[in-house]
């Protein structure tokens, strides 16, 4: 498991210039305003990753948005320090979609304080940034703290 040094919030500048990648991906990728999303994840080196998710005949066989990035990280060697996930609605709204237990795990490598984008309880348009722990608070592996980063049982 990558270990986690404590994680410094990154600058506001660098979390927008990680949403706009993500939206700028739909907007180049899809630009039929479709019922599409994508992810962006910012990396301790400060670069973006993007991805989203290709369609496949069967259904049970779609990966989410996040694995791109998620890959593309790991390939670099690089932490990812935000995540976030954006879907387009048909009417041209764009939503923020919490990562879904699966990406959880995934991200949770990185340790607690890997920032993920939720959306606003009033407007599911508007991103808040939310350490990994603070959606995850009862996070199953601290029950075996010689294993996990020790940021999960503080």
């Amino acid at each position: 498991m990558p270990t986690s040094p404590v994680v410094r919030f990154p600058p506001p500048a660098d979390l927008a210039a990680t949403v706009a990648a993500c939206i700028d991906l739909i907007k180049s990728r899809f630009p039929d305003d479709e019922d599409r999303g994508a992810a962006a994840m910012l990396l301790a080196d400060g670069s973006i990753l993007t991805g989203t998710s290709p369609d496949a005949m069967n259904a049970s066989v779609e990966v989410c948005h996040e694995i791109e990035p998620y890959c593309g990280a790991f390939r670099l060697n690089q932490r990812v320090v935000a995540s976030v996930c954006l879907h387009r609605q048909p009417s041209g709204r764009t939503v923020v979609l919490s990562p879904c237990g699966v990406c959880r795990e995934r991200l949770a490598v990185y340790g607690p304080g890997v920032l993920v984008a939720v959306a606003d309880r009033r407007d599911p348009t508007v991103v808040v940034w939310k350490a990994l722990k603070d959606v995850l608070p009862d996070y199953w592996m601290t029950a075996f703290p010689d294993e996990i980063d020790a940021g999960w049982t503080t």
